[in-house]
This record gives C-alpha cells, sequence and structure tokens, in this order.
C-alpha cells in the first residue's frame, strides 16, 4: 500500500517530505484507525485503541533510531532535511495535547457533544492546521529547488493502476485491522496482562510494520526525507485516530472510558519527540562506535525504560 501511495503521490507532483508526512503516513497508519474502530465496536475495549496510538508512536520513533543505526552514510536526522523539525514540533503539540486531555479526564468530565468528546473536534482541526503548515513550508521548499529530481520513479505504473492497488491494499488491511482488535482482546484476558499494556506493545507494534517497512524501503533507495517523514508524519496522524474512535465508541467520551495508566506511554513519546528535535537541531556529524547518533541510543534507552514501566504499573 505504501508503494503505490508513493506512486499517486509522484504522479501528481507532490514533494518528498510531502509524500512521507500526509500520503503514506496516513496510509502506513490504516492499521491503528481500523484496529482501533474494532476495538471501540466489536471488542467493547477502548484501552486497547489508546494504547495502540500512544504505543504505535513509540515504536515509530524507536524505529527511527533502528534507521539511523541501519544508514551507513553518518547519522539519519542530519542527512534528513531541516523541515522535519517542523513536523517533529507540531507532533509534539499535538501529542501533548491528547495527554493533556487524558490526565484531566481522570479528574473531572470534559465537555462533550453527545457522547463526542469537545476535544474529538479540536484534534481534528489541529491536525487540518497543521497538515496545511507542513504543506505550506514544503511548497516554498520546492520552490528554492525545483531543479532537484524526484528520488521515485514510477514511469511503468499508470496513475490508474495505482489507484486501484492502493484501494484493494486498503481492504485487506481494513479486514486486518478489525481482526487484530479482536486477538489483541483474547491476549489481554488471556494472559493477563492488561489492555493498556497489550495495546501499547503488542498491537503497537503489529501496526506499525508498514511504517517501518515503507521507511527501510524508501532508505535502500536513498529517500531519507520520506524515510523519516513517514514515522514523524504517522505520529502526528495517529492523535487523530483518538478523535475517529471517540465518535465509534457510542457509550460516552472515550477518555473518560479508559485507564489513566496511558498517560505514562504518552510521556515516554513526548520525551522520545524532544530528543528527536534535539537531534534534529543539533545534526552530530558522527555517529558513536557503536553504530548509531547519540540521539538514537537515548530512543533505544527511553523506549526500553517506558516499557519495563508500562509492564510493571499494569
Amino acid at each position: 500500500m505504501a508503494r503505490y501511495a508513493d506512486v499517486i503521490a509522484e504522479k501528481t507532483g507532490l514533494g518528498g517530505a510531502w509524500i512521507g508526512v500526509v500520503l503514506v503516513a496516513i496510509a502506513t497508519s490504516l492499521p491503528e484507525v481500523f484496529t482501533g474502530i474494532g476495538s471501540v465496536t466489536l471488542a467493547d475495549a477502548p484501552d486497547l485503541t489508546v494504547g495502540n496510538v500512544f504505543g504505535a508512536n513509540t515504536f515509530n520513533l524507536f524505529n527511527l533510531a533502528l534507521l539511523d543505526m541501519a544508514y551507513r552514510q553518518g547519522p539519519l536526522l542530519t542527512a534528513a532535511g531541516a523541515g522535519h523539525l517542523l513536523t517533529a514540533a507540531l507532533g509534539l503539540i499535538l501529542i501533548a495535547f491528547a495527554a493533556a486531555c487524558l490526565l484531566v479526564s481522570g479528574a473531572v468530565s470534559l465537555p462533550a457533544i453527545g457522547w463526542v468528546g469537545l476535544y474529538t473536534p479540536v484534534i481534528f482541526l489541529l491536525y487540518l492546521l497543521m497538515a496545511r503548515m507542513i504543506f505550506d513550508h514544503e511548497r516554498r521548499q520546492r520552490a528554492q529547488a525545483s531543479n532537484v529530481e524526484a528520488v521515485l520513479q514510477y514511469q511503468h505504473v499508470s496513475l490508474r493502476l495505482a489507484y486501484l492497488r492502493y484501494g484493494l491494499a486498503a481492504i485487506f488491511i481494513v479486514g486486518a485491522g478489525v481482526w487484530l482488535a479482536l486477538v489483541g482482546e483474547e491476549i489481554a484476558e488471556t494472559t493477563g496482562l492488561g489492555r493498556s499494556f497489550v495495546g501499547s506493545l503488542f498491537l503497537g507494534f503489529s501496526t506499525t510494520l508498514p511504517e517501518i517497512t515503507v521507511s527501510f524501503s524508501a532508505l535502500r533507495i536513498g529517500a531519507v526525507d520520506i524515510c523519516v517523514a513517514n514515522m514523524l508524519g504517522s505520529n502526528l496522524f495517529n492523535m487523530t485516530i483518538i478523535g475517529i474512535d471517540d465518535v465509534f465508541y457510542a457509550k460516552r467520551p472515550i477518555l473518560d472510558a479508559v485507564s489513566q495508566n496511558h498517560i505514562l506511554t504518552a510521556l515516554v513519546v513526548l520525551l522520545m519527540t524532544g530528543i528527536v528535535i534535539v537531534g534534529l537541531v543539533s545534526r552530530p556529524r558522527r555517529k558513536t562506535w557503536l553504530g548509531a547518533a547519540w540521539h538514537s541510543l537515548a530512543l533505544i534507552a527511553v523506549f526500553l525504560v517506558g516499557a519495563y514501566a508500562n509492564f510493571v504499573t499494569t
């Protein structure tokens, strides 16, 4: 699916960063979307979907560290364009807003429109505004470097065929996402690990497989910007999944129905995003002797500590 999203983006003239942040990120985040819908409608397990969203974000940032280790031409974030700093910063804001709403909902009931929390339309609006900001920034960048050749070439694939195969892949992802929610619910009940832990770790890993696949593929062909933008863009889009699931969860606002344990995972995401921002600003010239930049080692360490803390508090 990610491949044909790239085909569509290339043939419609969109830039590399925009491909990764919006088109590819949304495409590869469909497992999180439909796993979430399945969790709240079929499994009646809102904890699974909220845990999956924040857990997927930690895995995406952890995957950035793995991609850095696989990149042989120096630190990955140093090779990436400076525009990713905007995406990371906007992602930090949106994730912090969702985490704050989760924290407050544990003490008081937040305003709602019917069964939908008032934070849901705010999340949607913020995402659209942020996507527009990224698009405008990318358009200015393209105007300044209009002679740069496209990284990906799909002359042998027609746009009509790309749309068709993109749609077929989407159908399979929808079915797999709904099935995965039921499997996650069964794992949580059978093992006794808890829905927040299972959602954050098991589902978070499973549903980020498309992101890591397309990013490693982009890295192999030298499309560093698509590689990085896909991960950061997925984290940005994943916050809208909370709003999508809130609409489908017809009992009450979804953040009122989930465990406060997810705040821990959200804090881990915020800390890891901050580390990525520092890496994009500092742009180290070389890696450590372990084969990764210092910020990648910090991402791995925070991820492991966060996973352990999530386990012991479940």
